[in-house]
């Protein structure tokens, strides 16, 4: 009978993998198989928890750091619906677009801001290939190239913060430090936050950029007929103004995000609303900049308003307050005024252009798939656990042969073939919980006690990897959906060979070089 129970859990993460291979719903599959074999368990006498399955759900849905979540999604979706990247991919191909490889260069900078304003990776490569995949085509860019360059540059949303998968990899990598650390008897740890791991992606995501700009000027000074400058006239180049309009509006939105999460003035979720409330701004501007002053008076209403918090004591709840911060309540008060107006404004223009309602349907739709995921994957996890499967990934990331390093590389090629066939929720959802908990136990290869934020970022840029790997890279099905039948699909295979060796290359980098990852969260938070 012991034999029997112990066995289960491999048999219910194998039903769970065919199960998901075979098309299920995941977010059923993961919860009906938890449940069958926890009823199994149960008949066979095993001690299952199914009565902790609904404070953990309550859990996971109280849990403040998700609340960024939907936020970060509306933001995205806002900033898609309001063509913002439209006119960031025309400004600077114009822009880059005369020198050879002018085009990949402005769908990697294009990418990678993309990336940092919406973190939805498969609306920005499904924006990118539709809007600047025939402009390339047209201009004689070789077909291979200009797949490779919008695949890659568009997964760059899965490693660049404020990214959806950085807040999920992050949620669950600080409980597996917590647990890691109880079980290396140190009950006291320092907490691993969001900001922890988007300090620890920003300089890794930043150097794949370079990385692939490289690779285009390297095509384009070694093979000039796969990447030719654009036929653009003198007339036709961007007026400094106009790049300015294109670039000021998403860089002002992702150094509010990114920088008040980095600089400790408010929380991922805190700043998630901010990115919230900029993108309405924003969304309601580019609409009607024929009327642009309640947008830059309420822009200039959330600096002050940030600047106000991060430097008085704004709380009214007090017996004594200073005259000089009763000046700041009052001064934030007809600021939050301002804003607000602001807000109102946009509001309106976007449900009038009928906006709104899309970017409402589309935030609700993609927040209810990703929590029903995460609550089945809550089941999957506690009834895997109670079978001892938890014990037995241990044992088996312990006995690999190669130590730490063996354990760690076994890990990264699990999850690497897992993405092939599953979308990044469940990995993140399923196998991070198993897995981490052990691997934050182990050293780094360098030696040196196990970094959340190092393993996050091999995780996040692993996962990147796999979305691009032919055959079944998501990133080439979403482009294969919007590519003219011209472009064959060897064709977005072949392009992104190159790239998928770029992203083993920062895997590497990050295998030797761990500062690449640790340096910056150490700066920042010590």
């Amino acid at each position: 009978m012991d034999g029997l129970l112990h066995t289960l859990d491999i048999f219910m993460f194998a039903a769970a993998c065919i199960l998901l291979m075979a098309g299920f719903p995941v977010a059923f599959t993961l919860a009906g198989v938890a449940l069958v074999f926890g009823l199994i368990g149960t008949m066979f006498g095993g001690s299952m928890t199914l009565g902790a399955i609904p404070s953990r759900i309550f859990g996971t849905m109280t849990n403040e750091t998700l609340i960024a979540v939907p936020l970060f999604i509306f933001m995205g979706v806002m900033l898609e619906r309001s063509k913002v990247a439209e006119e960031l991919l025309e400004t600077m191909g114009r822009l880059f677009g005369r020198m050879p490889g002018g085009l990949g260069i402005a769908v990697s900078v294009v990418g990678a801001l993309l990336a940092a304003s919406t973190g939805i990776v498969g609306a920005t490569v499904v924006t990118m290939g539709l809007l600047s995949l025939p402009t390339m085509l047209r201009n004689g860019y070789s077909p291979r190239l200009a797949c490779g360059s919008i695949a890659a540059s568009g997964t760059l949303g899965q490693i660049i913060p404020p990214s959806i998968v950085l807040v999920f990899l992050a949620d669950q990598l600080s409980n597996a430090y917590q647990t890691a650390q109880r079980e290396m008897g140190n009950w006291s740890p320092e907490p691993f936050s969001v900001g922890d791991l988007f300090a620890g992606a920003l300089l890794p995501g930043l150097a794949l950029v370079g990385l692939y700009i490289t690779y285009q000027l390297f095509v384009a000074f070694t093979q000039p007929h796969k990447s030719p400058p654009m036929k653009v006239d003198a007339d036709n180049a961007p007026s400094l103004s106009q790049v300015l309009h294109a670039l000021i509006p998403p860089i002002g939105l992702i150094v509010a995000v990114l920088g008040s999460i980095l600089a400790g003035i408010a929380t991922p979720t805190e700043a998630a609303a901010v990115g919230a409330v900029g993108s309405i701004l924003l969304a309601g501007y580019r609409l009607h900049e024929e009327k642009p002053w309640p947008i830059y008076a309420a822009v200039l209403a959330l600096i002050a308003l940030l600047v106000l918090t991060s430097t008085m004591d704004l709380r009214i709840a007090r017996n004594q307050i200073p005259t000089t911060d009763m000046v700041g309540i009052v001064v934030a008060g007809i600021l939050t005024a301002t804003l607000t107006f602001g807000v109102v404004v946009s509001l309106a223009r976007v449900l009038r252009d009928k906006v709104l309602v899309p970017v409402m349907q589309s935030t609700t739709q993609i927040t209810c798939m990703v929590f029903v995921i995460l609550i089945g994957a809550t089941f999957f996890s506690l009834i895997f656990r109670d079978l001892g499967g938890e014990e037995m990934v241990h044992e088996l990331l312990t006995g690999i042969p190669g130590g730490s390093l063996g354990a760690i590389i076994a890990v990264m090629l699990m999850m690497f073939v897992l993405g092939f066939f599953l979308d990044f929720l469940e990995i993140v959802f399923v196998v991070v919980p198993l897995v981490a908990p052990v691997l934050l136990q182990l050293p780094m290869p360098n030696g040196d006690p196990m970094s959340p934020a190092w393993l996050g970022v091999m995780m996040a840029v692993n996962l990147q990897t796999s979305f691009l790997t032919p055959p079944f890279g998501f990133a080439l099905f979403y482009l294969r959906g919007v590519a003219p039948a011209t472009v064959k699909t060897s064709d977005i295979y072949w392009g992104i060979i190159p790239f998928v060796f770029i992203q083993i290359l920062m895997l590497v980098l990050l295998w030797f070089v761990p500062a690449i990852a640790t340096w910056l969260p150490q700066v920042i938070y010590g």
